[in-house]
């Protein structure tokens, strides 16, 4: 099979979808790798690693041409609806797709009769940790909002005794405990901040204590999560309770990391203004979900927002890009144990089933029609 590895087009991104050393794996299965010039560049690459790999490069000029031939296309970012036209009729998509949004580009692929796999939507077991994209870049952005905060903050982390003085440890709050979650409290503890966590979830109170930080107890109420680990939306009324059973919290607080995010839908805003407003200038909020509505009241996708009170509201995004070589190795290896698992090492080929425990879960279209179950009853609820 013909493995393509296009360059990301989205704006300032650094990662690639295949590093050298996943694409020299995947050659040993039988597979031909292409790959666009300069694609690892961003990631620590070049087309040299590439060629020692094994792997051919091709200009950006082929880049067409050369998608439009492969059965195989490896990336991070949803295709165009120009670039789907290209692709091969019977040709795998992988790469996240929020097929929940993006009905165009789904349909585009449909029609196509293209076979997009969508790297969101990788079910939650055990089995499929080592393919989980999502946890694997959350990981990488958890650290990086700690990392982040850092920066932009007008004083350090860790408690310092010095002849001059004592400097107290800052305070640091993170609202919504999941992967990301868990990571950032994790890195700010290391970093030697006092460390606040609180999810809806009450489940999780456990992990956030196991790593030596505080879990803030709110009363909501019934709440829960979903088979797959993602938490439940809450009531209007349960929004309200969190908010004010946090205020206290996020005043005391010099950082605010916020990871609230529902899959599939609008994140909630759980900071409000007046709490923004009720923050020490100079204290720093980052904010995860502002790429797609953001969790505070405030934060802008892509910008560092400074309120008039002087709280920084950063919501730059794509976190993981901000230590691309980490996080191409990561997902490339999500991609290749992906590809792995339904590998037929005799033919050299990805052999797509959907009598398969993890297969169905994230095929979104095949052979012309959308076949994943929750996108189909999403569109149907729609009509």
């Amino acid at each position: 099979m013909l493995i393509c590895v296009p360059k990301e087009t989205l704006a300032g991104e650094n990662r690639v979808a295949t590093i050298p050393d996943v694409a020299k794996k995947l050659i040993r299965k039988g597979a031909d790798v292409i790959v666009e010039s300069n694609a690892g560049v961003g990631a620590g690459f070049s087309d040299q690693d590439f060629i020692d790999a094994g792997a051919s490069v091709f200009s950006a000029e082929e880049r067409s041409a050369q998608m439009g031939r492969a059965d195989i296309v490896l990336r991070l970012h949803k295709p165009s609806l120009e670039e789907i036209e290209q692709l091969k009729s019977g040709s795998i998509h992988i790469s996240f797709l929020d097929p929940f949004n993006e009905h165009a580009i789904i349909d585009a692929m449909a029609a196509k009769k293209v076979t997009a796999i969508s790297m969101e939507m990788i079910p939650r077991s055990t089995r499929s940790q080592k393919m989980d994209a999502l946890s694997s870049q959350a990981n990488l952005a958890g650290y990086v909002m700690v990392t982040k905060a850092a920066e932009y903050l007008d004083r350090i982390l860790p408690m310092m005794m010095t002849p001059a003085g004592t400097l107290k440890p800052a305070k640091v709050f993170i609202i919504g405990v999941g992967v990301a979650g868990l990571q950032a409290i994790a890195t700010a503890k290391r970093l030697g901040a006092r460390v606040t966590g609180f999810d809806t979830r009450a489940v999780v109170a456990e992990q956030v204590q196991s790593l030596g930080a505080k879990f803030l107890d709110i009363d909501l109420g019934e709440t829960g999560q979903t088979k797959d680990g993602y938490a439940v939306a809450l009531t209007p009324e349960q929004m309200e309770i969190q908010k004010q059973g946090q205020a206290a919290e996020i005043a005391e607080s010099d950082v605010v990391i916020t990871t609230a995010q529902l899959f599939g839908r609008k994140p909630p805003v759980i900071v409000g203004a007046d709490a923004v407003a009720a923050m020490k200038p100079g204290s720093v909020i980052v904010d995860m979900a502002a790429e797609n509505g953001g969790n505070v009241e405030g934060s802008q996708a892509g910008e560092v927002v400074t309120t008039a009170n002087g709280v920084k509201i950063v919501g730059t995004g794509n976190w993981a890009n901000e230590v691309p070589r980490d996080a191409s190795q990561m997902y490339s290896s999500n991609l290749f144990n992906l590809l792995d698992d339904s590998w037929d090492d005799e033919t050299g080929s990805f052999v797509l089933t959907f009598d398969h425990d993890i297969l169905p879960g994230c095929v979104i279209t095949h052979d012309g029609e959308i076949v994943n179950e929750t996108i189909k009853n999403l569109r149907a609820g729609a009509k």
